[in-house]
């Protein structure tokens, strides 16, 4: 048994196009399995292998469990060593093992060993960078999937599929995600960013939508000491002969609080917000053929021209569309 996991890990730990070898080693899987007290029996599925063997199948065109079992017994043979049962069921029980918080642990570490690799030449006027959005997820019909997330009320019971939304945090530098929660599909995108920004980091500028600009999230990152770049809610006009222009198009503009509790905020949380705060208005016409959108309105806390200039603000939203992409990767 020790011989074939051996063997096992050493050849998923080198397999072209998976970064095992670098981000994910034996050893950060074993601290984790350690700080997590999770105990394991020594079998040939054992945590490591379930996991490396789960993302090689995630990753490969066949997805199929029976083409996992298969690879693990390709790399076994020839080796002198038992051959494993062509049977999936050792493998999915094990994998159903994995426990979600240990996959978690996992991913926030991965994430955090992506960042530190980024060199000053990939960060944005040298700053990180973080891009924001969400999207919907659909899983197996299942009693127990539809109770905890149940499908559109638009679509007849049987004839649709449980789904959730999803926010998501990605790092521009490096493209990975570095955050994400999960709800019910009503849940609106700003909810669900809230219990995100607990995960960025001093000096982080955040990028995101006009789903995301609201006076109170604007003021919560601010005292997280990171900025925002977001597009301008369109429930906000856009007054250009109000406030301090400080360039083409760019002016400092004061928003004023809500006069009453916007929903998703506890009074309490409310009565903290200041009565007023300073931004950034950035407008501006994209000319570009087959863009929907023609005209943009930005909001940052960015205040300060000659460290972020109007082109670079500019230039920086136009990455947001990355996030598209990035959840589609994901």
């Amino acid at each position: 048994m020790t011989l074939r996991v051996q063997i096992l890990k050493q050849t998923f730990s080198q397999s072209l196009g998976l970064p095992f070898k670098e981000l994910l080693p034996e050893s950060v899987i074993e601290l984790a399995l350690t700080e997590l007290k999770i105990k394991y029996y020594q079998r040939l599925f054992d945590p490591i292998v379930t996991l490396w063997a789960f993302l090689s199948q995630v990753l490969d065109t066949d997805k199929s469990c029976h083409n996992a079992v298969s690879k693990v017994i390709a790399y076994l043979a020839g080796q002198g060593v038992e051959i494993p049962s062509t049977d999936t069921s050792a493998y999915c029980q094990a994998r159903s093992r994995l426990p979600e918080k240990f996959l978690e642990k996992l991913f926030s570490q991965v994430g955090q060993s992506l960042e530190e690799k980024v060199g000053i030449e990939h960060l944005w006027c040298g700053r990180n960078v973080k891009v924001i959005d969400g999207s919907t997820v659909s899983m197996p019909d299942t009693v127990e999937n539809q109770k905890a997330y149940p499908q559109p009320k638009t679509q007849k019971a049987g004839c649709g599929f449980p789904i959730a939304k999803i926010g998501v945090i990605f790092s521009l530098a490096t493209g990975a995600a570095v955050a994400l929660c999960i709800d019910i599909l009503n849940t609106h995108d700003i909810k669900l960013a809230r219990k995100l920004y607990q995960f960025l980091k001093p000096l982080d500028i955040l990028l995101g939508d006009r789903a995301f600009c609201a006076y109170a999230d604007l003021v919560t990152i601010k005292k997280l000491n990171c900025d925002v770049v977001f597009r301008k809610n369109q429930t906000r006009k856009t007054l250009m002969q109000k406030g301090k222009i400080v360039g083409d198009c760019d002016k400092l503009v004061t928003w004023y609080k809500p006069k009453s509790c916007p929903k998703g905020l506890s009074k309490d949380e409310f009565d903290v917000l200041p009565q007023t705060i300073t931004v950034r208005e950035i407008y501006y016409y994209i000319v570009i053929p087959g863009f929907r959108t023609q005209q943009v309105s930005l909001i940052t806390t960015l205040l300060d021209k000659t460290t972020s200039s109007t082109l670079d603000i500019v230039r920086l939203y136009g990455k947001r569309w990355d996030v598209e992409l990035d959840l589609r990767h994901l």
